[in-house]
């Protein structure tokens, strides 16, 4: 069984986008997924990237346009520029954390529940009653929410140090075994054919 590190951010659009194929491929080939949910602000600076307001405008705008080509092509819904974005991943992402360490209901539907609240519903994920609804949705006790702060908030930052000494500088970023490495949306079809033993 193939293990993948799941390394995410909960604002982090291509992550969206990946998510029903992810899923899709992990159900295929049987892998466990260790969910890394990290704060991909503070990675830019340490790995050689920029924050989106600090990107020049032919990026930012090259962005927008690639956003809504791929969520076409994904057939999923998305706001390019969400009504909520920038907005605090910090508490969805405890969330996340506290419900993996749980169990009892589906962490990749809570990935993506959270994710689509954000970028197809335009809800703000930093608030509390969206992150007990998405819990709720996907199997949940809806007070991990309010459980284990200390917890996430440490975890959270282990994941980022994780990530930046596992070589990540992006997200959704998907780590096989330990070493076959694949950044972004756009590659899950390498990740299908490296999982299947054609790549």
């Amino acid at each position: 069984m193939p293990k993948i590190d799941y390394y995410f951010s909960t604002i982090s659009p291509y992550t969206y986008l990946a998510g029903p194929r992810f899923r899709a491929i992990c159900e295929a080939h049987g892998a466990e997924v260790n969910v890394k949910p990290f704060d991909i602000v503070g990675m830019f600076p340490r790995t050689g990237g920029k924050p989106l307001a600090e990107r020049h405008p032919s990026r930012q705008a090259y962005r927008l346009v690639d956003l809504e080509r791929q969520g076409k092509k994904a057939g999923l819904p998305i706001h390019v520029q969400p009504a909520h974005f920038p907005t605090n991943a910090a508490p969805s992402s405890y969330a996340i954390i506290a419900a993996a360490k749980a169990g009892g209901g589906d962490i990749l539907s809570l990935v993506q529940g959270i994710l689509a609240a954000c970028w197809a519903e335009e809800k703000n994920i930093a608030e509390d009653d969206v992150i007990k609804a998405c819990l709720a949705d996907a199997g949940f006790d809806p007070s991990l929410a309010d459980t284990g702060l200390f917890t996430g908030a440490e975890v959270y930052g282990r994941n980022l140090e994780d990530a930046i000494n596992a070589g990540v500088f992006g997200a959704p970023f998907f780590i096989v075994d330990d070493t076959e490495k694949f950044w972004g949306q756009d590659r899950l079809e390498d990740l299908d054919l490296f999982l299947k033993g054609d790549l």
